[in-house]
């Protein structure tokens, strides 16, 4: 398996469900704020632009849930360890705890079931195996985690407080991630919840007051103020989603 985390190549549906949703968005917004079927259609074509930013997007989520079942694999191989398996051994039993968890077409369930194939039909070292896996991972905690095991196999230290010590310390440190995510998530929220408060007050005017806002739809100035407007909406969501991301 080669999968590089850092990148992810959508498939034909993902694109084609992106595409229906972002541009239904889309024209909808625009007819909100032009009142031009033409204009709103044509509007919405933009979304084809946003391929590789919502190929990120992807991957980022993909690595997120990486990190999580990493982490309850590592639970799963200390407590192998601490009973006496090896690290083979320990992959193995990880595996079928991972799958009562996810599905099978989940990341490191799909990564260690060729890694435990591998080492079983193919004979190949796990210590080769863990090693592109953290390469390819792009996760600080998974390469330290392989760093601390392959270092310890050559030195020959003591395998399970090794590796048990390595998985308390890097757990914890998941877990401290784990709730500063949570509290810019919320952040997020409120930044989205902002954003949307314009949308929804011109859509109110639109239905109670559509002389009153006439003038916006029916001038050159009242369409370059919603232009301006619906633009700077846009920046000011995306600077609060950048401000409050996290690199995993």
């Amino acid at each position: 398996m080669d999968t590089d985390y850092e990148s992810y190549e959508l498939t034909k549906t993902e694109w084609q469900r992106f595409c229906v949703i972002a541009y239904v968005t889309v024209v909808l917004l625009c007819l909100l704020f032009y009142h031009s079927i033409l204009f709103a259609a044509v509007c919405g074509t933009v979304v084809l632009l946003f391929r590789k930013r919502y190929s990120l997007y992807m991957a980022k989520k993909r690595k997120e849930l990486l990190i999580v079942q990493f982490k309850d694999m590592l639970i799963s191989v200390s407590a192998s360890v601490a009973a006496g398996r090896h690290m083979r051994e320990a992959m193995a039993e990880a595996l079928d705890h991972l799958k009562d968890i996810y599905d099978d077409d989940s990341p490191l369930v799909e990564e260690l079931d060729v890694m435990v194939r591998s080492i079983r039909e193919n004979r190949d070292r796990e210590e080769e195996l863990l090693r592109s896996f953290a390469s390819r991972s792009h996760v600080e905690d998974i390469k330290n985690f392989v760093d601390v095991y392959l270092i310890c196999r050559t030195t020959g230290g003591d395998m399970q407080q090794v590796v048990n010590r390595a998985a308390e310390i890097i757990c914890e440190k998941m877990d401290i991630e784990r709730d500063v995510k949570m509290q810019t998530a919320q952040r997020q929220y409120e930044g989205a919840v902002i954003t949307a408060i314009p949308i929804v007050l011109l859509f109110m005017l639109n239905l109670t007051s559509p002389d009153y806002i006439a003038p916006l739809y029916d001038t050159f100035q009242g369409r370059m103020i919603m232009t301006v407007s619906l633009a700077g909406m846009y920046l000011a969501w995306d600077m609060t989603m950048k401000l409050m991301d996290i690199e995993v």
